[in-house]
């Protein structure tokens, strides 16, 4: 059996990523997943890697893999369904005699495990993406205090389409990683938004187990990250969900 040298866990945007990815960092163990690849711009790979601009791809390659690490002997990434295709097609221009994105990652990163992270209420995670969107606020400690702020405080207003607009891109991206595994073929570890919400440990151990790593690693660690969901958000779940029965 090879083995395991990291995993990507594969995503999309307000799932309960963070949480997670804080979770495997804090175990000291798998690596430090980021979204190192999060924009179609190769400019700001290099910023977000404290690289030079025009670094060689496969200098970007290089120190993504260490960031990755973060001095542990596993790599993790973060990559998102809207940030795949570009971060896809810079592996086959650096690989061209690979011939999949699956032999493309091995290349890159070594033999991989691959999770994917979804959340089941489509509503909900739309509900979600818009308030951070018009409040500016991302993500807070469960203390209250903030995490990832990138806007001033704005009072958040329910806006339908927009919703809709979030649920639908949201079914396709996990239409896209569902063909792409197939494509590839990959059997990802699966974790949901519920079980890691209503367990975070218990979703933890089982992402251990799966990369060959020591389970009692997610002992006694603690979520970093707090649910940002409150009245307004269920007020507007209700809100869509009732005018979508009655059109």
């Amino acid at each position: 059996m090879s083995t395991i040298e990291g995993y990507i866990l594969c995503t999309a945007p307000r799932s309960g990523s963070t949480m997670l990815c804080r979770l495997l960092t804090a175990t000291g163990v798998a690596g430090k997943p980021e979204s190192l690849f999060h924009r179609p711009s190769l400019s700001d790979w290099c910023a977000g890697l404290n690289l030079v601009p025009d670094t060689p791809l496969a200098q970007i390659i290089a120190a993504a893999r260490q960031t990755g690490r973060a001095g542990t002997g596993m790599f993790g990434l973060r990559l998102q369904r809207h940030s795949a295709p570009f971060f896809f097609d810079q592996l086959a221009t650096l690989y061209p005699d690979h011939d999949s994105d699956h032999a493309r990652l091995t290349a890159a990163f070594g033999n991989l495990r691959f999770l994917h992270l979804t959340r089941a209420d489509k509503v909900a995670q739309a509900v979600s993406l818009l308030r951070a969107e018009q409040s500016g606020l991302w993500h807070k400690a469960p203390d209250g205090s903030e995490i990832e702020r990138t806007a001033p405080p704005q009072e958040p207003h329910y806006d339908a389409p927009a919703i809709a607009e979030h649920v639908a891109s949201f079914k396709a991206y996990d239409d896209d990683w569902r063909n792409w595994f197939k494509s590839q073929n990959i059997t990802p570890h699966r974790i949901t938004y519920d079980a890691l919400s209503d367990d975070p440990l218990r979703a933890l151990t089982g992402i251990l187990n799966h990369l060959d790593l020591d389970p009692k690693q997610a002992e006694n660690i603690t979520p970093r990250t707090a649910k940002l969901a409150g009245a307004t958000s269920a007020a507007w779940i209700r809100q869509f969900k009732a005018d979508q029965a009655n059109p």
